[in-house]
C-alpha cells in the first residue's frame, strides 16, 4: 500500500509539472508558446527547435501538457537545446494509433513510422523497431507487463527516433531475468536502442534487469516525464552520447553506475544533463558518471555509491544535490580531451559526505570554481583536493560544520581532519 501511495503521489506531481514548457535564462523565466511548427521565445527570439527533423516533431506533437523545467544561462551545456517540442509533450495523439497486445513467445515488428499502443501481459515478448532512417516511432505503454528470459522487451534496431510514452495513470513492468543472448545487436538491456530514445508521459515504469543494464542506448536517452523504478545488475541508465533529464521521478539501484554516459569510440561524447526531476540512486560503482560534462541545473538529486558525481567537467548551477560516497564525492578527472578537468559550482545546495580512508569530498584533477550556492562537506580527512587553482568568489562553504572563507587544500596524513588549509597531499 505504501508503494502504491508513493507512485500515486509521484504521478500527481508529474501531472502538475507538465503544465507548459518554461526555461530560465539569465535569471528570468522564459515561457514559450507552441505555433504548431516551432517554439519561439517572445523574450529572446530564439527557437527551441532547429532543423527539419525537429520542426516535423513539433508539427506532429500538437497541443497538450508539456514538461516544465529550468535551464541555467551560462551552462557548459545549453539545456534549452537538448529537448524538442515532441520530447516535452507528455501524451500521444492516438487518432491513428495501432494497438499491440503482448503475447507469449512472440516478437512484434514495427517497420514504419507511427503511434503504437502496447497493452497486455506476456512472457518472452519483444517489440522490435526496424524502421526507415527518417521514421519517428511512438510506443505508448498502457498498463503492460512483460517478463523475458534473455531478450530485451523493447529493441530499437533502426529509426530516426523512438518515443516511449507512459500513458497517464498506468503502471508498466518490464523485466529480464537471465543473461542477454549474444547477437549482432549487442542488446543487453531491458530497453535497448541503437538510435535516440525519448521517454515521456505521466505513467509509471518499473524496469528490472537481473544480469544486465536497465535502459541502454547507443545514442541519446532523453527523459521528460514519468515515474521510473530501475533495478539492474549493471548500469541503471546507460547512453553512449547523452543522458538528458528535464522531468520525472527516478529510483535507481545498480550494481555498477546508476547513470552512465560514455562512448568508447569518441571521448568528446558522453554527457549527463539534469534538471526539473527527482533522482534517488544507489550504485555499486559511481552514482552518476559522464565522460565529458555532468551538469545539474535544478531538481533534487540524492545519490550514494563508490563515487558520487564524476566527469571531466562537473557543473552545478541549481537544485538540491546530496552525495554519500565511500570514495570521492564529486570528482573531475581526465576522461575527455575536449574539456579541462573542472568542478564549477554556481548555485543550488550541495551536501557531500565521504567515508574513511584516502577520500576527497570534492576532488578535481584541474580547477575548482565556486561562485555561489551552498556547499556543505563532511569529510574525515580531505574536504577539497585540486591540481590546478581554486577560486571562491561567492556562496557559502561549510566543512565539518565550520564555515570557511577560502577553499581548503588537502593535508598530508596527520593534518587536521577535513583538509584545513595547509600543505598538499
Amino acid at each position: 500500500m505504501k508503494t502504491r501511495l508513493t507512485i500515486a503521489l509521484c504521478l500527481a506531481l508529474c501531472l502538475i509539472l507538465a503544465a507548459g514548457c518554461a526555461g530560465k535564462r539569465g535569471g528570468q523565466t522564459q515561457t514559450t508558446e507552441t505555433t504548431g511548427k516551432t517554439e519561439t521565445s517572445e523574450t529572446t527570439g530564439d527557437t527551441e527547435t532547429t532543423g527539419a527533423a525537429e520542426t516535423e516533431e513539433a508539427t506532429q506533437a500538437g497541443e497538450g501538457a508539456r514538461a516544465a523545467f529550468t535551464a541555467y544561462d551560462g551552462g557548459v551545456l545549453d539545456g534549452t537545446s537538448l529537448f524538442t517540442d515532441r520530447d516535452l509533450l507528455q501524451e500521444a495523439d492516438l487518432t491513428n494509433a495501432v494497438r499491440i497486445e503482448a503475447a507469449d513467445g512472440q516478437t512484434y515488428e514495427i517497420t514504419q513510422a507511427g503511434v503504437y499502443v502496447l497493452i497486455g501481459e506476456a512472457a518472452d515478448f519483444t517489440v522490435r523497431i526496424d524502421a526507415p532512417d527518417d521514421a519517428k516511432v511512438q510506443l505508448v505503454l498502457n498498463g503492460v507487463s512483460v517478463t523475458n528470459a534473455s531478450a530485451p522487451v523493447i529493441l530499437l534496431a533502426n529509426a530516426d527516433k523512438l518515443f516511449v510514452t507512459l500513458a497517464a495513470g498506468t503502471e508498466n513492468t518490464l523485466a529480464v531475468t537471465g543473461a542477454f543472448a549474444d547477437d549482432e545487436t549487442d542488446a543487453d538491456a531491458v530497453i535497448f536502442g541503437k538510435d535516440d530514445i525519448t521517454f515521456n508521459g505521466a505513467g509509471a515504469l518499473t524496469v528490472t534487469s537481473q544480469e544486465g543494464h536497465g535502459i541502454a542506448g547507443n545514442d541519446d536517452l532523453v527523459f521528460t516525464g514519468g515515474v521510473y523504478t530501475i533495478t539492474a545488475a549493471k548500469h541503471g541508465i546507460k547512453a553512449h552520447d547523452l543522458i538528458a533529464v528535464c522531468g520525472g521521478s527516478f529510483t535507481v539501484r545498480a550494481g555498477k553506475d546508476a547513470l552512465h554516459a560514455e562512448n568508447d569510440d569518441d571521448d568528446t561524447e558522453g554527457a549527463v544533463y539534469f534538471t526539473g526531476a527527482t533522482l534517488t540512486a544507489a550504485a555499486g560503482s559511481d552514482a552518476i558518471r559522464a565522460t565529458t560534462v555532468l551538469q545539474i541545473d535544478g531538481g533534487v538529486v540524492s545519490v550514494s555509491g563508490g563515487e558520487g558525481l564524476e566527469a571531466t567537467y562537473v557543473q552545478l548551477n541549481g537544485g538540491e544535490t546530496t552525495v554519500n560516497a565511500t570514495d570521492d564525492g564529486v570528482n573531475a578527472g581526465r576522461k575527455s580531451g575536449a574539456y579541462s578537468p573542472t568542478i564549477e559550482i554556481n548555485g543550488g545546495v550541495l551536501d557531500v559526505t565521504v567515508g574513511q580512508g584516502d577520500t576527497d569530498a570534492i576532488d578535481s584533477n584541474g580547477d575548482i570554481i565556486v561562485t555561489g550556492g551552498t556547499v556543505n562537506v563532511t569529510a574525515p580527512f580531505s574536504s577539497f583536493d585540486y591540481d590546478g587553482t581554486a577560486t571562491y568568489t561567492g556562496g557559502t562553504i561549510t566543512v565539518n560544520g565550520q564555515r570557511v572563507d577560502a577553499i581548503p587544500q588537502s593535508m598530508m596524513p596527520g593534518g587536521p581532519g577535513g583538509g584545513a588549509p595547509g600543505g598538499r597531499r
